[in-house]
């Protein structure tokens, strides 16, 4: 099936997912996280009660209420005890507290509003001159809260002035009374977007040819199937090779193999296409933080090649991941941002037998 299918759906506990399939293979899932893992979720807005600064770290501690905790990284100038805005910028590492910012983000479909960050900034993925001044006029007709500025997502250029000024108007507002507000102890101000709202936010560039929603969209569309490929370890290749992605609690190892043919050729070919799944392949499964790869057998002269390939494939990745370089060992590593959380403990109590 060719084409770019957004399916929204719901797992048995309640919890809303949402998978994108593209020309009939899964690129992206999303699923809410179990209650149990608390409201600190990525997106979340809190008023937080700041600790201490931590010696040697540049960062503090914060109450968010009900017993969770923060960690902010920069805490220069917030005061112990003091109240202090913060969102939830990723997801906690098990037994650590979940990272914050006082960088707040109101993201929608079009636009986010960046308080603190006067000044309309439009996507450096819209090019054509003639689009961008006619956001920038757009963007301009918004009143914004004083001091915060905006910027125009890429999906903006496909959209209408009225659906982006609308997009704007909602963000703005929504920034506005969560800067007004005066509370001063610890609380929850604004719950992390669940799965179908960030498909719609951010699976708009392209917009979806079809949407399946509503109870059994999954089946209906494979997604099931697509899911439980997704947990194996073990990923074919094209040309016979493959590679093996398993998280360890230091790291995440990945080891790419040849297959039966062991020339040199093959080598090439299945370490540029496990480069080139490999972003994918961390996205599905929801992994993250150090990541080694261990390539198949190649000379050293190549190794510029494959940087160029796996530039190229985290161009296209949402993600922030950053390329550390190649080991004395001849392997590759890489750092990736905790932006979601592992797909196995998102659905292992509640999909048992998947």
């Amino acid at each position: 099936m060719k084409g770019r299918l957004a399916v929204l759906d719901e797992l048995p506990d309640g919890r809303r997912a949402a998978a994108l399939i593209v020309d009939g293979a899964l690129e992206d899932l999303l699923i809410d996280a179990p209650e149990s893992f608390g409201p600190a979720q990525p997106g979340a807005i809190f008023v937080a009660k700041a600790g201490r600064p931590m010696k040697g770290q540049g960062g503090c501690f914060v109450e968010l209420g009900n017993g969770a905790t923060g960690f902010l990284r920069d805490a220069k100038g917030v005061a112990p005890g003091a109240p202090v805005l913060v969102q939830v910028s990723g997801v906690a590492e098990p037994g650590k507290a979940a990272p914050v910012t006082t960088r707040l983000l109101f993201k929608s479909r079009y636009a986010i509003v960046t308080p603190d960050r006067p000044g309309v900034n439009v996507s450096r993925r819209i090019r054509d001159e003639d689009t961008r001044a006619l956001l920038q006029a757009a963007a301009s007709e918004v009143a914004l809260p004083e001091g915060a500025g905006l910027i125009l997502r890429s999906a903006a250029a496909h959209a209408d002035a009225e659906a982006i000024i609308e997009d704007i108007e909602a963000m703005a507002g929504l920034a506005r009374d969560i800067l007004a507000d005066g509370s001063a102890a610890p609380a929850l101000l604004v719950e992390a977007p669940d799965a179908h709202l960030v498909a719609w936010r951010d699976w708009a560039d392209p917009e979806p040819d079809e949407v399946l929603d509503g109870p059994g969209s999954f089946d209906d569309a494979g997604a099931w199937e697509s899911i439980a490929a997704a947990r194996a370890p073990d990923q074919r290749l094209p040309g016979g090779g493959f590679m093996a992605v398993e998280s360890t609690r230091a790291l995440v190892a990945v080891d790419v193999n040849t297959g039966p043919d062991s020339s040199p050729a093959a080598g090439l070919k299945a370490n540029v296409a496990a480069l080139k799944a490999l972003p994918r392949a961390l996205r599905l499964r929801g992994l993250a933080g150090q990541i080694v790869v261990d390539l198949a057998p190649f000379p050293k002269r190549e190794r510029s090649q494959l940087e160029q390939v796996l530039t190229a494939a985290l161009r296209r990745d949402a993600s922030e991941m950053a390329v550390a370089g190649w080991t004395p060992l001849g392997h590759l590593e890489l750092q990736r941002k905790r932006d979601r959380h592992p797909l196995e403990a998102l659905i292992r109590d509640a999909l048992p037998d998947l």
